[in-house]
This record gives C-alpha cells, structure tokens and sequence, in this order.
C-alpha cells in the first residue's frame, strides 16, 4: 500500500516542524498531495524558502517562519494540530564537533520546546526524526534498536538524548511520541552545497560540472542509504501506528548496505563521467559501517519501503538534472 492511500480524518492538520528542508519539504508535498493541511514551521536557518515556493498558494498549506528555541512559537504553532512531524534540527555529524553549544539549543531543548508544546496541546501523535549516529561505536550488524554504543559526535549525544526525552514524555504524560532513526537519508531537494553537504547530492553536483569529488576515507566504509520516499512513509504511518509503538524508535531505511567508493562509480556510471576521487583523510566522529535492521519497524509501523538504493539514485540523478 502507498502512503498516499492512508486515510486520517478528513479535517487533520499535520504541523511540519523544519518544514522548509530537505525531508520536511517532502513531507509537506505529500500530505498535501494527500488533501490534508499542513502547517510548515522554519526559521530558514538551513531551510531554504524555494523549497516550499510550490506550496505556497496552496489553501491547506501554512508557512509560520520561526524558530523552535522560542517555546511560544512552538505552543502557537502546535494550536489545534493533530499530528507534529518533527523534522527541525542541525544535522552534520562535522559541524556538532565544532559547535557543541548550538546544537545542544537547535537539537534538544528545540525538541523539548516541541514535546511539550505537543503535550499541552493535546497533539495525537508525536513523531520525531532521530538517527542512526546514536549507534556511536557499537560494532554488529545489522544495527538493532536495543543495542547502541558510545556516541561519538555532540550531534549524536542531541539525537540519542531526543530518544530519552521521547519515552519519557510517552511515560510519563502520554505524549504518544514515535521516534524514527533515520539512515543515510537522500533524495530530491537535498542541498549538494557547502562544506557539510550530504556526500550524494555532493557528489551528483561535483560530477556534473566536471570536478573531482574528495571520498574521506578509503571509501570502504559503508550507510544503508535510504531514499526519501521510504522516510515519507515512515512518518505518515508512524501517525496511524498502534499504542503499542508509542515511546519506542525505529530504524527507518531500507535495510541495504552500500559502500561509499560503489557508490561513487555507480554515480560515475549513471552520469557517463570518468573522473578519480581524491582520497582525503577520515573525519572525526563518523562511523565506519552501518545497516539497519528493519524488522521492529515493519511489524509495529507496518513499514515496507518500496524504494531499494538503485531506484533512488537514478530517481535522483534525474532530479538533480533538471534542478542544479
């Protein structure tokens, strides 16, 4: 079954927070496909406005341009919803290292701003976006809910500490939060520019105008890379999951595993280029290998991703095409 075809009341108001990047912008354009409103709030700190441009003139479609630091925002924002998708944060595993005290406000108290503005507001659900670095250094494969490591980034600690904030709000104020540990997520509208750009639309914009892309690494290590439908659909069931899901997390990809220096050649390959990496060093704090066991996900969430590694890619190459 698409997630087009879930069915919610028909007068629900779903509230995106980071509604203007990458994987918020998706989720606006497919509950607006699906007839639903949908209210965006950004502070366009790493949203860009372009991304929501098509929405705008839509009648079920509210932009609130503010920032989820500000616990006000975040209670009139979250008036009268019936589902939060909480996308807002910093991402970057890089850029945590070299500013800890920005993404401890973005990152935490953002998202405790956001659960508690849910709680008094009475929100159905709460469904936040975590991530698979809160694995840190734990070894096996695939990665299982249950089992994580030492965190290895300030932005992993923020992710890891959302999870804790999570099943207490579930636990004790019966918030039903569901919380999705996104991996290596990509697809159209993600931002190929600046230094702490995601390595595959990086690596997409690199080729096309003919420069030679820097792999940190040996490019042996290896993400389950997830194509954004897959997330979509995560999120909109995560909405309509039973009590049961509540408190918990989940391991949202596709449950693949991909190395980085394939993928590169696979790129290579699609976009009919031949240009050598440059091998530069490995970065601090990322994890060398990573691959999801979906099964907690499937049997509580009813998740089935449709979309594996190849179709992504090529559905994205097309997108940057037309779009860089």
């Amino acid at each position: 079954m698409s997630y087009l075809d879930l069915q919610f009341d028909k007068d629900s108001i779903f509230l995106v927070t980071g509604g203007a990047g990458f994987i918020g912008s998706n989720l606006c354009e497919a509950i607006l496909a699906m007839g639903y409103k949908v209210r965006c709030l950004d502070n366009l700190s790493t949203g860009k406005k372009e991304n929501i441009e098509a929405f705008i003139s839509n009648p079920n479609f509210i932009f609130i341009e503010g920032d989820i630091r500000d616990y006000d925002v975040c209670l009139a924002a979250c008036n009268g919803v019936d589902y939060v998708l909480h996308q807002a944060a910093w991402g970057s595993v890089p850029r945590s290292i070299a500013m800890p005290l920005v993404y401890e406000e973005i990152n935490i108290k953002g998202t405790l701003n956001m659960m508690e503005a849910a709680r008094v507001s009475k929100v159905k659900k709460f469904v936040y976006a975590s991530s698979s670095s809160v694995y840190g250094d734990e070894p096996n494969l695939p990665k299982v809910e249950d089992r994580i490591g030492k965190v290895l980034s300030p932005y992993a600690l923020t992710k890891k500490t959302n999870e804790e904030y999570g099943r207490l709000y579930y636990e004790l104020y019966g918030l039903e939060t569901v919380g999705l540990r996104y991996f290596n997520v990509f697809g159209r509208r993600q931002d190929p520019n600046g230094v702490y750009a995601a390595v595959i639309p990086k690596f997409i914009k690199q080729l096309l105008n003919d420069e030679q892309p820097i792999i940190h690494g040996d490019g042996k290590q290896s993400r389950d890379f997830t194509y954004i439908d897959n997330v979509i659909e995560a999120n909109l069931k995560a909405c309509l999951s039973p009590q049961e899901a509540s408190g918990e997390v989940f391991n949202i990809a596709y449950g693949g595993r991909e190395y980085l220096i394939d993928i590169y050649n696979v790129l290579c390959k699609y976009l009919n280029k031949n240009i050598q990496p440059i091998f530069g060093p490995t970065r601090a704090g990322d994890i060398k290998h990573s691959n999801a066991d979906i099964s907690k996900a499937r049997k509580l969430l009813n998740y089935n991703p449709k979309y594996n590694f190849d179709a992504g890619i090529k559905a994205s190459i097309e997108w940057y095409k037309k779009n860089l």
